[in-house]
């Protein structure tokens, strides 16, 4: 049996590939959907990618993850550090959910350094490029293999 798994990416992260390709790396969003959904077949996962401008949806998109104890790779973008909204979402969860960058934000400008994420998540993995996508699926498989 295949176990669902939601990769959620907030806001700017359609625009993988193009926007600022020296700290996002050159690889696209169809990219980033294709690794994900590869890795999560070889690891047993159906796995749904999706990204949005909107924190509402995000949030929404959380619910639905908790509502339904589904595992959840989060990248939230910018709201990282401000959405407090986003941030009770994703303490609802039901099931592990890893924070994920694609950048390491303690190496850049100095509010990227506060993730209110963090503290409710399963674990974040950041600093790796598109690899840390890939690292927090395999730490999913670990976490719901334990």
């Amino acid at each position: 049996m295949t176990r669902r798994v939601l990769v959620l990416n907030g806001p700017n992260l359609g625009r993988l590939g193009s926007r600022e390709p020296d700290v996002y790396g050159a690889t696209s969003y169809a990219g980033l959907v294709d690794t994900c959904t590869a890795l999560g077949k070889e690891l047993g996962f159906d796995v749904d990618v999706r990204e949005t401008n909107d924190e509402g949806e995000l949030i929404r998109w959380l619910h639905e993850a908790a509502d339904g104890s589904i595992p959840v790779v989060l990248n939230p973008g910018a709201f990282t550090h401000y959405s407090y909204g986003m941030r009770d979402a994703a303490a609802q969860r039901t099931a592990p959910l890893i924070e994920v960058h694609i950048s390491n934000p303690y190496a850049r400008e100095e509010f990227r350094h506060t993730s209110v994420v963090a503290p409710v998540a399963t674990g974040t993995i950041a600093g790796f490029g598109i690899g840390s996508y890939r690292l927090a699926l395999r730490a999913l498989a670990d976490e719901l293999t334990d």
